[in-house]
């Protein structure tokens, strides 16, 4: 899954080992799973060679996504070109 994280969602997560992000549309933070049992348990972050985006491996319990399925990213895009 992608999600947004500032500052405090890392400190969050960091500091509980659960991921917390920051939802924009929402305007708070959540822990993933918080309400439907589905969380993250972070195994270990990375942050890229800009230092502007992370990665985190997680321990997944349920589905990632909530559609129901094990991730958010199940539509793929034809590519035209070669």
């Amino acid at each position: 899954m992608l999600a947004w994280m500032d500052a405090e969602a890392l400190r969050r997560t960091l500091a509980t080992g659960e991921a917390t992000y920051w939802s924009r549309s929402r305007g708070e933070y959540w822990v993933k799973g918080e309400t439907s049992g589905h969380r993250q348990r972070v195994r270990s972050v990375r942050v890229d060679c800009d230092g502007d985006a992370l990665l985190l491996e997680v321990d997944q319990v349920g589905p990632a996504c909530h559609t129901g399925t094990p991730t958010c990213f199940t539509k793929e895009v034809a590519v035209d070109g070669g």
